[in-house]
């Protein structure tokens, strides 16, 4: 049986049963005031009646809050909240972002899920929102290793070697700038910058990084000037040739993750705009930082971050960094 046979992909009730099962394992929560007694459930409530549905449609998973008098069901206070795509479609489409090593197009979405493609883009962007973590406790620590590096999206083939500096191999004209900090047998943290340059990646590195952690980087001219804070700063020349030195010296881990984000922007989404990269490389730190259990457990990690993070469809229309 295919996992996309599961009972809760396909019906709207057993949709609701395990998104409750997920974010109240002990007990409906109220998002109204907080309680958790008093929570009573409401059978038979339809929704106003419309021209789609002139009877009304019956409101699955609907609570009511004793304390605060409030209706609710599991999906207020999400990013799912006041959509009219049904649950069980927006389970599946977490699932498959969660699922997918390269990522998954809005056009995909929108033919295995027969929506519109607006209505799947905007799906995209609401579970990204769920995938990013807002953790920013420090990388790193007492002999720990943080590689660091940057690598560019996007722009023209033409515009590879239009001046001096793409030469020197440090990015191209019309490409963004993604940096990313990779903790060895960690975890990773990636940011979309204006430009890599000492004014913007020492407050990084200051902000993620425990200034006891050991950096390794290439041989980028940006990194001394902005590394000295820390336990040690260690390099190799890729510019001539140095790949690894002993078996300590490399970049390699961070490379690595550079090559399953390159893959999916260009195998997958083919163009990823300036304005929304943030959000796109966010959903490839979750899928690398979740590597070590299965879809299904995965998929359910993102569920939990849909809490407390509404997103608006006019929003979205623009990066939150």
């Amino acid at each position: 049986m295919s996992i996309l046979s599961k009972p809760h992909f396909h019906d709207e009730a057993k949709a609701y049963a395990y998104l409750e099962g997920i974010l109240w394992p002990h007990g409906a929560i109220c998002p109204h005031c907080g309680s958790t007694e008093k929570v009573y459930c409401l059978e038979g409530v339809k929704s106003k009646p419309s021209k789609k549905n002139p009877e009304g449609k019956e409101r699955l998973g609907l609570k009511k809050c004793g304390a605060c008098r409030e209706q609710f069901t599991v999906t207020v206070g999400t990013v799912y909240e006041s959509s009219h795509i049904p649950l069980h479609k927006w389970l599946q489409a977490t699932y498959l972002m969660s699922s997918s090593k390269k990522g998954i197009s809005a056009l995909q979405i929108q033919r295995t899920l027969e929506i519109t493609y607006k209505s799947a883009w905007f799906m995209c962007h609401r579970i990204r929102e769920a995938m990013k973590d807002g953790n920013i406790t420090p990388m790193g620590g007492q002999n720990k290793v943080v590689e660091i590096d940057e690598t560019y999206v996007g722009g023209k083939e033409k515009n590879k070697h239009a001046n001096k500096r793409l030469r020197a191999g440090r990015g191209a004209v019309g490409k963004a700038p993604v940096v990313s900090l990779v903790e060895r047998d960690g975890k990773v943290r990636s940011m979309h910058l204006p430009e890599v340059t000492a004014k913007t990646l020492r407050p990084i590195l200051n902000r993620h990084i425990d200034k006891k952690t050991y950096l390794m980087t290439d041989e980028a001219k940006v990194y001394p000037a902005v590394t000295d804070d820390f336990a040690g700063h260690g390099s190799v020349n890729h510019s001539g040739g140095e790949y690894v030195r002993g078996t300590f010296w490399h970049t390699n881990t961070v490379e690595n993750y550079f090559s399953i984000l390159k893959r999916g922007i260009v195998g997958t989404f083919h163009h990823v705009s300036q304005q929304h990269l943030g959000r796109y490389v966010a959903e490839f730190d979750f899928r690398y930082n979740e590597r070590k259990v299965n879809d299904s457990e995965r998929a359910q990690v993102a569920l939990v971050g849909i809490v407390g993070k509404r997103l608006m469809y006019k929003d979205s229309q623009s990066e939150s960094l």
